[in-house]
């Protein structure tokens, strides 16, 4: 049976292709390979670039995606991509419009731009919960209309991670479209994980990890001082899932809002391997590159178990729709029999 073809765009470091692609282990559970073959990848950020194409086959294109021409990019089944959660505005026309208070804010429409080109089956897209509430709710239902203005079927879900076995609540806006004329209603799946995996289950024990992992006795005086109830730096339930982890662990202190752990009475931050974890990679990913580097692609990175759970959802329905185009012709040769000749009875009473 032929491949689904994908096209990934903004991929970062990977977290996307593993999902899209299967075949990997995490905590005990096997993530069966996927009929899928990656016939394009692109991100601009050189580093996390560098970690993808330390972990496979193909390689990613590290390049400005508006400066891509569609036509350079391979045919393709299914559009991915994870584009830039930068702000938008609203330009009061009539009717109003999108507008961009930067150049990144424009990048979704580069995803727009190559569905119009290539015209691939499906596409999906991912961001930030806060996609859905950005101007006051008013930008959402925009960049869902560009998509259906592209020629696409579109609905959208807000999905948590830690109802798919990933440890970690993170919550995101989950876009999926069907060319129009496939008449495919876009479905989402269903979280299939009743018991949270915990925080504990991906941590080391404090004893392997690093001293420059913890913060210093100074900072902790001066978090104590300013804010006693850590309404900040916010120190985590081991036996739960873990808060979300971003891009700003590169940089994180007692005073932000990233999740830290407490150790007695010390604080430490996650190392990058328990970083990796909670976002669901296997231990045979190979993370490159400086701590910073690290944090910063796999903060950035979508789950790939939750994308496993979403891929197989577009490819069952892609299966589907090519088990009925194989059904098509034998029903249109059994119509021409019947008009040719008129005379066969249609049943046998």
């Amino acid at each position: 049976m032929a491949k689904i073809k994908i096209a990934s765009l903004f991929c970062g470091c990977g977290g996307t292709e593993l999902g899209i692609i299967g075949g990997f282990n995490f905590l005990g559970k096997k993530y069966f390979r996927h009929n899928t073959e990656i016939v394009f990848a692109n991100d601009i950020e050189k580093s996390a670039c560098e970690i993808y194409n330390a972990n496979f086959e193909h390689e990613s294109v590290c390049a400005d995606i508006k400066k891509i021409s569609s036509i350079d990019i391979p045919d393709h089944d299914v559009l991915i991509g994870g584009f830039p959660c930068q702000s938008f505005s609203i330009v009061a026309q009539n009717p109003p419009r999108l507008g961009f208070k930067s150049e990144n804010g424009r990048l979704f429409l580069e995803m727009v731009r190559i569905l119009k080109d290539k015209r691939p089956k499906a596409f999906i897209a991912e961001n930030v919960r806060g996609l859905i509430s950005a101007n006051n709710g008013k930008a959402f239902p925009l960049i869902l209309k560009e998509f259906e203005k592209a020629g696409y079927r579109v609905d959208y879900k807000l999905v948590d991670a830690s109802g798919f076995g990933v440890p970690q609540r993170r919550q995101r806006v989950v876009i999926i479209g069907y060319r129009n004329d496939l008449n495919i209603s876009p479905s989402f799946p269903e979280p299939s994980n009743n018991n949270p995996v915990p925080l504990k289950k991906v941590i080391f024990d404090h004893k392997d990890v690093d001293e420059r992992y913890y913060f210093s006795e100074r900072a902790i005086e001066g978090l104590q001082k300013s804010n006693k109830s850590m309404n900040k730096g916010r120190s985590q339930n081991i036996e739960e899932p873990c808060a979300t982890v971003t891009s700003h662990l590169a940089k994180v202190s007692l005073n932000s809002t990233d999740p830290v752990l407490k150790i007695g009475e010390k604080y430490r931050r996650f190392t990058p391997r328990e970083v990796a974890r909670i976002q669901s990679f296997p231990e045979s990913f190979k993370l490159i590159g400086s701590d910073f580097q690290k944090y910063k692609a796999l903060g950035n990175a979508i789950p790939p178990v939750l994308f496993w759970h979403i891929m197989k959802e577009v490819s069952e329905k892609l299966l589907e729709l090519k088990e009925s185009n194989l059904v098509a012709p034998n029903m249109t040769e059994l119509l021409t029999i019947i008009t040719a000749d008129k005379s066969t009875p249609l049943l046998n009473c």
